[in-house]
Parts: structure tokens; sequence; C-alpha cells
């Protein structure tokens, strides 16, 4: 689904993400940037404000893997 970028940087988001996200007229979203240069759209709940913890979602890089955590549990170096 295409959608052109109006002069004052505005799109319009089509009607069938609106509808898959239960977007409506007055919904607040989040445009996230993914590591791989995707853009995500994210509803934001009403009279829930988006966290900061929520916002950094998906940032990381690699991290330890489930044995190397246990190891250092266990001071296992």
């Amino acid at each position: 689904m295409a959608t052109t970028v109006t002069r004052k940087g505005q799109v319009t988001i089509p009607k069938p993400v609106r509808d898959r996200l239960g977007i409506k007229a007055g919904s607040a979203v989040v445009f996230e940037l993914a590591p791989d240069g995707r853009v995500v759209l994210i509803k934001v709940e009403a009279g829930r404000p988006v966290s900061r913890f929520e916002a950094l979602r998906g940032r990381a890089g690699k991290g330890l893997s489930t044995d190397e955590i246990m190891a250092l549990t266990r001071g296992e170096n």
C-alpha cells in the first residue's frame, strides 16, 4: 500500500491498516525506527502513555544467550 506525503509531511494511513490497528480519528500513534531501517506504526492505547521502556523496545543489539546468563548467575566465568 502506497501513500503520498504532503508538503507538511503528512500521510494518510490506508484504511486496511487503520482498521487492523483500530485507529480512528483522534487516535495517538507512535512511529518507531527498526534497526533494519523499517518504520513501525504502533497505536497508543487511550489513557496509556508510551513508557520510556516501551519506546526503546527493539533497539538493543544482540545480547547474552540463556546459557551465558545462567553461567554469570552461577559465577562460572
